[in-house]
């Protein structure tokens, strides 16, 4: 039985290092030291950095910006040096003139390396973390302020404020829109009856215009065609009938 326990034990204690080893080699494996130093040297040219110098770095050509980092020996890539600097400017304009930093933590994995310190400005403090990837290369750095609990209640109700006025004054700008709706209508109908009223004093007179010369020219026509009728009738000129009206016989009697 004590062997059994034994052999129990030790099994245990296999499978615990084995973990333990398959854990230590999914980190990544640094010099704390040279990070240090790495990453104090990164916080230095942020410190010392202006809007003005900022520019003149970013107007270098990338060959140039290589050359720069590449003569100085830290692994930063020209875009991951820029951007940490533009971090730490904003980072300013939130919290003021830097003051100091406390000392460094890292947190590896198997992906990347944080570097994190707790900073002072004049303003408020804030937490600087820096994030180096698998091949221990910069990739970023951020400044985190901090907050009281006040200012962060007051932002959140300014925000909250913002959000609902937006909310509302797009659901007046709708409601004023639909009321508008009413009168469409109203303007349709007043542009559909415009064209008929021009049209009625031009058109009507030129119609009774139209068949008034038509019922007088059939009449004239008719005139002279039974005049002329009735003169060959008696043999005589056609120049001695006048006709002084024609009139419809409500019967005709030369049906039979």
């Amino acid at each position: 039985m004590k062997k059994k326990i034994n052999l129990l034990i030790c099994m245990l204690v296999l499978l615990f290092s084995f973990t333990g080893c398959a854990r230590a080699e999914e980190q990544i494996e640094y010099d704390e030291a040279m990070m240090e130093q790495v990453t104090e040297y990164l916080v230095g040219c942020c410190v010392g950095a202006d809007e003005e110098s900022i520019e003149q770095w970013k107007s270098m050509s990338e060959f140039r910006q290589q050359q720069e980092l590449a003569g100085v020996g830290v692994p930063y890539t020209p875009e991951s040096f820029v951007a940490a600097l533009d971090s730490w400017q904003a980072g300013e304009e939130e919290c003021g003139a830097y003051v100091e930093h406390g000392d460094y933590s890292y947190e590896a994995s198997k992906d990347e390396l944080r570097v994190t310190t707790e900073a002072k400005f004049e303003k408020r403090d804030a937490t600087l973390t820096i994030i180096y990837n698998d091949k221990l290369e910069l990739e970023s750095m951020t400044v985190d302020a901090k907050f009281t609990t006040g200012e962060i209640l007051k932002k959140a109700g300014l925000n909250t404020l913002l959000g609902m006025g937006t909310v509302f004054t797009v659901l007046i700008f709708i409601c004023l829109i639909i009321s508008l709706f009413k009168y469409i209508s109203v303007f349709e109908n007043a542009f559909k009856k415009q064209p008929k009223e021009a049209q009625r004093p031009i058109e009507e007179p030129a119609a009774e215009a139209e068949t008034d010369d038509l019922d007088e020219t059939d009449d004239t026509e008719l005139a002279a065609v039974i005049a002329a009728a009735i003169a060959e009738y008696e043999g005589t000129a056609a120049d001695g009938f006048v006709v002084r009206s024609i009139r419809r016989r409500p019967s005709n009697k030369w049906k039979s």
